[in-house]
């Protein structure tokens, strides 16, 4: 993209203020729209060393903890170098870019949505009380007596931080010794110092609700207008039933009767709406059993990882095009995801220690149907699986004709890969 020095005052190119922190995958696809698109970047984080690569004036230091004091870095940024939009590439961001782009009026989904969908509790209020489909759920604090609460709680049941996201800290039980074992182990991560930073008081408290059986599949959509328009609806062929929720293969298009996906288009379409998602991307998630429908969370932002790069629309555009489109005000809607299947593994961590050497790469690519394989944890550094850890080995990406065939090359690369890791 290009970059403006710190003496320059470019006015003749839109501007987009791109938000990610430290730990983002996204940083990298979004430059790359926007470059394609001819647009000025500016670069907002909070951690300097990801700001290296880009020129003084093309960066904007801040930090996603406390809002209101980022939000008025932004406008007063915006009165020398105007913005046309913010982009949040990742979930820790999105208060920021909401508020912020409020303040400049810009488009956005609204603050206020942001929020309460950054709170998995407050989401579930909001939507139960509007009479949406729902599990029974409680908060509670994590300094309460763990074997009193479980003692007036059903099972089997499901513990999650309010506002972590990849799954990290969901943990099914279904024995009141394990809800105990669970707490503790949740307890833990939420303690964690990068942990209180990140979320404040909301580290405070835990949501339990009840454990929903069926199947998951996502959705991949933009809001314009209120208006949804879904972009991908994304099934997850392996069984999520617990102890731990780690995602490992999306595949689309979905699988599911046309029926069923109009469902579940349909009830994203109704929550995004009560919720106040108006104008920017989601990606929900949501449980299929029989023909109850349930869902589980939805974001005011795309996919996570690497995962978008499955996701390619007629004539030749990526999703962060079409979301940069989107909030510049530019023309989105005649772009078709191209034809056939795509499908993505998020590769596992196998057991916590030091990685040292992954092998079979190789031999992976030569499965047919294999696109890519990215290793984006590098040798040496430490990893730390579910449910503590908030990191994938890497992400393996197939094409082909139909789904089947995309989940089986996946699943074929993937027995090819071997993980050598050495106990810290």
């Amino acid at each position: 993209p290009r970059r403006s020095s710190g003496n320059s005052k470019r006015r003749d190119l839109p501007r987009v203020l791109l938000l990610f922190a430290r730990t983002s995958y996204r940083a990298e696809a979004f430059l790359e729209a926007a470059r394609r698109l001819g647009v000025d970047v500016t670069v907002g984080s909070n951690h300097r060393q990801a700001l290296a690569d880009f020129a003084p004036g093309a960066t904007l230091t801040l930090g996603f903890t406390d809002v209101a004091r980022s939000s008025a870095t932004i406008v007063r940024f915006a009165a020398d170098y105007p913005l046309a939009a913010i982009v949040a590439a990742g979930d820790d961001f999105t208060p920021l870019a909401a508020a912020a782009s409020e303040a400049l009026e810009l488009t956005h989904h609204p603050s206020q949505a942001v929020r309460c969908t950054r709170n998995k509790a407050l989401m579930r209020e909001r939507l139960s009380e509007a009479g949406f489909s729902s599990p029974w759920f409680r908060t509670t604090r994590l300094d309460e007596e763990p074997a009193a609460v479980a003692s007036k709680i059903k099972f089997p049941c499901v513990l999650k931080p309010l506002a972590l996201s990849a799954s990290r800290g969901v943990i099914r039980v279904d024995t009141p010794e394990q809800f105990v074992r669970a707490w503790q182990r949740i307890r833990g991560i939420l303690e964690q110092d990068d942990v209180v930073r990140r979320i404040g008081r909301l580290a405070s408290e835990l949501l339990i609700e009840a454990y929903l059986p069926g199947r998951e599949v996502a959705l991949e959509g933009i809001v314009s207008a209120g208006e949804l328009r879904t972009l991908a609806v994304l099934d997850k062929p392996d069984l999520m039933d617990g102890p731990f929720f780690e995602e490992t293969i999306l595949v689309t298009p979905s699988r599911f009767p046309e029926q069923v996906q109009e469902d579940i288009v349909s009830l994203v379409s109704r929550c995004a709406a009560h919720l106040g998602l108006s104008d920017g991307p989601i990606h929900a998630e949501l449980r299929v059993d029989a023909d109850r429908i349930s869902l589980l969370e939805i974001a005011p932002r795309s996919i996570g990882g690497r995962c978008s790069r499955i996701l390619r629309f007629k004539p030749d555009e990526s999703l962060e095009e079409l979301i940069l489109r989107h909030s510049l005000g530019m023309p989105h809607d005649d772009f078709l995801r191209e034809p056939g299947a795509a499908g993505v593994m998020m590769l596992p961590i196998p057991a916590a220690g030091v990685l040292r050497e992954v092998v079979g790469l190789e031999a992976a690519l030569e499965v047919p149907g294999i696109e890519g394989l990215e290793i984006t944890i590098p040798l040496g550094h430490t990893v730390v699986p579910l449910p503590e850890g908030n990191r994938y080995l890497g992400f393996l990406f197939a094409r082909a004709e139909t789904p089947d065939h995309v989940e089986n090359a996946l699943r074929a690369a993937h027995a090819r890969i071997e993980v050598r890791i050495e106990e810290a």
